[in-house]
């Protein structure tokens, strides 16, 4: 139950991102600084926790130029006196003038750039101008259209390429955070990571419900709901159009994880989508999996995965359900996310698993992330294996596999994972280890299994 919380999301993780940002306010010199990140991942809300009364502020909007010049020239008063009674006709004005009048030690916040951008696209050159001339003062650029913020900095031909001092990508919160901000654990916890991901700003309306239910029905299944058409608003924020790319994402969380599939439903080939695919996957939006000990570089087997638990649970449950929820019919349209709730759940659990490989210590030891593997056995039969991990130490090699079902039966994953550990067809350490993430357990746990439940991945993943 969440509603005994406050509304308000406290303050969440983030440590690295802070420093990093602490960093440039306390440069000896002017710095540079570039933030940018999917919207509603607390871009703002980690700028301001950071800088406090440390520095102007300013949240960009879509207004004509002369109005955000004097918006902006109204909050440097705020730090100089008098520094809005002039009018600037120009960014190049406005920046000389301020670097001619500003006190030691200021930095100037632009949140959301890219709609200034969007108004005057010469202005990353005049940045740049004022830059290399010699700034007085630091800036930090933030803004949630990624391609264009990568843009500014990453592309080699851009005017600000190899000027920032700090680039900051703000993700989503690591899957474990849900605790905290829901009050929830366990298998709890699991279920509310597999609709809400970790992204800030949808824990944050998650809080003021009752139950995961209510907050399903109110803030996705109905067509007044905040959520209800996100992923659009997303894609549009780093995409021209977002017809494509929605129909990617449609089609890989229905089902079609396979290149060639992708293309034969689309009656597109298979070049033609390499590059929206990369797109998507730069974007965090999907993830391209290969079978453990492949290159990716080399291999023909991918498959392409939804990467963000919002995304899969909104094109599995409310994209095929558009036109009932358009007449309001929320209610039928949550029966049939219960119907499909344990299988989606299921496979968020899955990457759950590959995950907190990294985290925990098995058997004694530390791992690396876990990856997928597919593909033929030694004896020729197919096979696959949900999580496979080496050891920090390159001395062992863990198999596990991800159960969420009612009641798991160990000794028969133990047995299963005995199998396929003498049908690998890859090179591997000798020592081999067996685990099970499991939902819920038998009462008796067989010697050689490891099993790792709900609480411990949700505590550890952080």
């Amino acid at each position: 139950m969440y509603s005994t919380m406050s509304t308000e999301l406290p303050f969440l993780d983030r440590a690295p991102e802070m420093r990093r940002i602490r960093r440039i306010l306390d440069a000896k010199s002017p710095q540079l600084g570039v933030i940018y990140g999917r919207r509603r991942c607390g871009k703002s809300r980690l700028l301001k926790e950071a800088v406090g009364e440390r520095a102007v502020y300013y949240l960009a909007d879509t207004r004509e130029t002369p109005l955000q010049i004097r918006s902006i020239a109204a909050e440097v008063a705020k730090q100089i006196p008098g520094f809005d009674d002039a009018e600037y006709g120009s960014w190049d004005a406005l920046l000389s003038t301020l670097n001619a009048r500003a006190p030691q030690g200021l930095t100037l916040i632009i949140d959301e750039f890219p709609y200034l951008v969007g108004l005057y696209p010469p202005l990353p050159s005049v940045v740049q101008k004022w830059f290399d001339s010699g700034p007085a003062f630091s800036a930090i650029l933030c803004g949630s259209s990624q391609r264009m913020m990568q843009g500014l900095v990453l592309d080699s031909t851009a005017p600000l390429y190899g000027r920032a001092t700090e680039i900051v990508k703000i993700r989503p919160l690591p899957a474990g955070w849900i605790e905290t901000a829901l009050g929830v654990s366990g298998t709890d916890a699991v279920e509310a990571y597999a609709v809400w991901g970790g992204v800030p700003r949808y824990l944050e309306l998650a809080r003021s419900y009752g139950s995961l239910k209510e907050a399903i029905l109110d803030l996705v299944l109905d067509h007044n709901g905040v959520l209800h058409d996100e992923p659009q608003r997303l894609l549009l924020d780093d995409m021209r159009s977002a017809a494509q790319p929605h129909s990617l994402l449609s089609l890989i969380a229905g089902g079609c994880h396979r290149l060639s599939e992708i293309a034969a439903r689309l009656e597109k080939s298979a070049s033609s989508l390499s590059r929206p695919l990369n797109a998507l996957i730069e974007l965090g939006y999907i993830r391209r999996d290969i079978p453990y000990s492949e290159s990716i570089k080399s291999t023909k087997r991918s498959l392409y995965v939804v990467n963000d638990p919002f995304l899969e649970f909104w094109y599995r449950f409310v994209l095929p359900c558009r036109s009932m929820l358009e007449r309001g019919h929320a209610s039928d349209v949550y029966g049939e996310v219960l119907r499909g709730f344990t299988q989606h759940v299921a496979s968020i659990w899955e990457q759950l698993a590959r995950e907190s490989t990294s985290y925990l210590e098995i058997t004694g030891k530390r791992w690396k992330p876990g990856e997928r593997f597919w593909g033929t056995g030694k004896d020729g039969t197919a096979m696959e294996i949900d999580v496979v991990a080496e050891s920090v130490d390159g001395t062992s090699l863990l198999l596990g596999e991800a159960k969420w079902e009612a009641r798991t039966n160990l000794p028969a994953v133990l047995d299963r994972l005995k199998r396929l550990s003498g049908m690998l067809p890859f090179a591997h350490p000798v020592d081999v280890h067996v685990a099970c993430w499991a939902r819920q357990q038998s009462a008796s746990r067989p010697e050689g299994l490891s099993v790792i439940g709900p609480v411990e991945v949700m505590a550890a993943i952080r």
